[in-house]
């Protein structure tokens, strides 16, 4: 009977018994959550309300950027 032969590039699995979940703690995890809280606020009002009431910029370039998403998520714009 041959001998079976292993390539190098392949590496054995890890045995699965002593293995245990990552914990993260929470004071590294909140800011993370903040500014991704902060970015989709600035999203959602971009898609929302720019070229409408509160509109902060000049122009129209970002109402045509995001109208289809507009319509997507069900803002009314015409």
């Amino acid at each position: 009977m041959a001998e079976s032969v292993v390539p190098s590039s392949v590496v054995p699995a890890p045995s699965v018994g002593g293995a245990r979940p990552l914990q993260l703690p929470l004071r590294e995890i909140v800011p993370w959550a903040v500014l991704t809280g902060v970015l989709m606020l600035l999203v959602i009002y971009f898609v929302g309300s720019e070229e409408g009431a509160f509109s902060m910029v000049g122009g129209t370039w970002i109402h045509e950027f995001v109208h289809d998403g507009r319509h997507l998520l069900g803002f009314p714009c015409h």
